[in-house]
C-alpha cells in the first residue's frame, strides 16, 4: 500500500465483556480481535510502520501483542471515536503529503484484506477526500445510517439515537471504517462537535465537515456486511465466533475437507488442511496448525500449533506444539505435549503421553505409557505401563532407546539411561544402568512361594 496508512482504534475497555483486559484482546476462534485486523492490514500489503493503533486502558498488555514497528497512540479519556482518532495526531502529521489513511476498529475482526484493497482503489479513483465504507444489513438497529445520493456522494451520517423514523428505515449503515486524505483528516478532527445525546466526538461527524468544506466525499458499499460486525459484550462475541467458524469451515470444505457434522468443530483462521481429510465432531484446530491430506481427526481431538502429516488418524487425543510425520495412528486419549517429533507409521495407543521426545518410524507405544524427554529409535516396542523416569526432583534427564529395542511391560527407565539396539528389558524391571546392544536387562526381586500360606488366611476370614 504505497503512500497509504492505517489507523486502528482499539481503546475500548473490557467492562461490558466483564473482562479485565482490553476489549480488542477478546478472542474470535482463539485469536485476539485486534490480530485479525492487523493480519488483514498486512495481507493488503501495509507495512508495520504504516500502522498506528490507538490504545486505552491496559495499553501495556495490548502493546505487547502488537508486531514490532507498529506505532501506538494513547487515549486517556474515552470521549468518542473522533477523539480517539485525534490522539494519533503525531502519527498523521508524520505521514508524507498526499497519504491516504484508512480508519478501522480493533473490535471488528471480520474485515478482509480484499475489502481494504478494493475500497482503497475506489477511494483513490474517485479523488475524494473522504470515503465512508457502508454495509447493507437486514436489521440496521443500533448503527449510524448513511445518507447519500444516487451517485454515492455522501451527504451525512446520522447516529441511531439522533435519526428520524424515516432515516431509521435506511438499511445502509456506517461500518465505522473510512478512507480519508491525511491532511484533510487532520484539519477535520479538531472541529468535530459533541452536540449529540452521548456528548461524544463521533468520527462520523467527518461526513458533515466534508460537506461543509465542499470537498468530495463518497460512499463505498462493502460487498460483505461482516465489516460492520463488532462485539460489545459476550453475546456479540459468540455471534462473531459463530460467523467466523462457519466462514472458515466453508473455505476448507471448498478445498476438499470433509466435515461429517459441524458440531463442536472449530478451526482457527491460520490453520491449513489438506484435501481428503475428514473432521469428526468435537475437532478443534488452533494456532498455526498444518494438517496433511487424507487424515481422520476426531471425535473430540484438539491440535494446536502442530504439523500432522498425510494419512494420520487421531482419535480423541490432544497434540501441542509438535510434529507428526505420515501414517500415524493415535488414541483414544493420547497426549502429545510440546517439543515432540513422531516418526512415520508410529502407533500411540490409549492413555499414552509423549513429551519433548522424538520417536522413530514404526515404533509402537500401545497403552498406559509415558515417554518424556526421550530419544526413541525405529521399530521400538513399548509394553503396557512403561515410564521414562525423567525427573529426579531437581533436574530433567533424557532417556535414549536404540532401534528395535523391546521395553517390557511396567518397565521404569530411570534417566539418564540408554537402552541399546535390540536391547530388551524384562517386564516389571526398574532400569538404572545402560543396557548394551542385544542384551536382556532384568531387575526385579526373585519370586518366593510359601506353600499353603493362604489356608491360614481363609480360616481367619
Amino acid at each position: 500500500m504505497p503512500d497509504n496508512a492505517i489507523l486502528i482504534l482499539a481503546a475500548g475497555d473490557g467492562k461490558r465483556m466483564k473482562s479485565p483486559h482490553p476489549k480488542v484482546l477478546c478472542q474470535v476462534l482463539f485469536k485476539p480481535m485486534i490480530s485479525w485486523v492487523l493480519d488483514a492490514c498486512t495481507g493488503a500489503g501495509c507495512r508495520q510502520e504504516q500502522i498506528c493503533v490507538v490504545c486505552g486502558k491496559g495499553s501495556e498488555e495490548l502493546q505487547a501483542l502488537l508486531p514490532q514497528g507498529v506505532c501506538t497512540a494513547q487515549q486517556e479519556q474515552r470521549l468518542g471515536t473522533g477523539h480517539a482518532a485525534l490522539q494519533a495526531e503525531a502519527f498523521l502529521r508524520s505521514l508524507p503529503e498526499g497519504t491516504q489513511v484508512m480508519v478501522l476498529f480493533g473490535d471488528v475482526p471480520l474485515v478482509s484484506s480484499s475489502l481494504i484493497l478494493d475500497s482503497q482503489r475506489a477511494h483513490m479513483a474517485s479523488g475524494a477526500s473522504l470515503t465512508v465504507i457502508a454495509a447493507s444489513v437486514e436489521t440496521p438497529g443500533g448503527y449510524g445510517r448513511i445518507i447519500r445520493d444516487r451517485e454515492y456522494n455522501l451527504l451525512e451520517i446520522v447516529e441511531e439515537q439522533d435519526a428520524s423514523e424515516e432515516q431509521k428505515a435506511i438499511r445502509e449503515i456506517n461500518s465505522g471504517a473510512m478512507w480519508a486524505d491525511a491532511a484533510w483528516l487532520l484539519s477535520a478532527l479538531p472541529r468535530l462537535k459533541n452536540d449529540n445525546t452521548q456528548k461524544e466526538y463521533y468520527l462520523s461527524g467527518c461526513a458533515r465537515l466534508a460537506v461543509q468544506d465542499k470537498v468530495k466525499s463518497m460512499v463505498y458499499v462493502a460487498p460483505d456486511s461482516g465489516l460492520a460486525l463488532g462485539a460489545n459484550d459476550r453475546a456479540g462475541l459468540l455471534a462473531l465466533n459463530q460467523i467466523a467458524a462457519r466462514q472458515v469451515l466453508e473455505k476448507h470444505m471448498m478445498n476438499g475437507v470433509e466435515v461429517l457434522s459441524s458440531d463442536g468443530v472449530l478451526i482457527g483462521p491460520e490453520v491449513e488442511i489438506g484435501a481428503g481429510t475428514v473432521l469428526y465432531p468435537g475437532t478443534i484446530l488452533k494456532g498455526k496448525t498444518v494438517i496433511g491430506e487424507n487424515c481422520v481427526l476426531g471425535p473430540n481431538t484438539v491440535i494446536e500449533n502442530s504439523t500432522v502429516g498425510d494419512g494420520c488418524k487421531v482419535n480423541a487425543s490432544q497434540i501441542e506444539n509438535s510434529v507428526l510425520e505420515k501414517d500415524i495412528s493415535m488414541g483414544p486419549f493420547a497426549h502429545i505435549r510440546p517439543g515432540s517429533h513422531i516418526g512415520n507409521s508410529v502407533h500411540l495407543g490409549n492413555f499414552t503421553e509423549v513429551k519433548n521426545s522424538s520417536i522413530g518410524d514404526r515404533t509402537s507405544v500401545s497403552h498406559l505409557t509415558y515417554v518424556g524427554d526421550s530419544d526413541v529409535g525405529e521399530a521400538v516396542n513399548f509394553g503396557c505401563g512403561c515410564v521414562t523416569v525423567n525427573y529426579d526432583g531437581i533436574n530433567k534427564h533424557r532417556t535414549v532407546i536404540g532401534d528395535h529395542a523391546f521395553i517390557g511391560c511396567n518397565t521404569n527407565l530411570v534417566a539418564p539411561v540408554k537402552v541399546g539396539e535390540f536391547g530388551f528389558t524384562a517386564a516389571g524391571s526398574t532400569i538404572t544402568e545402560d543396557v548394551p546392544d542385544y542384551a536382556l536387562a532384568i531387575e526385579r526381586g526373585r519370586q518366593i512361594d510359601k506353600p499353603q500360606w493362604a489356608r491360614g488366611k481363609i480360616k481367619m476370614k
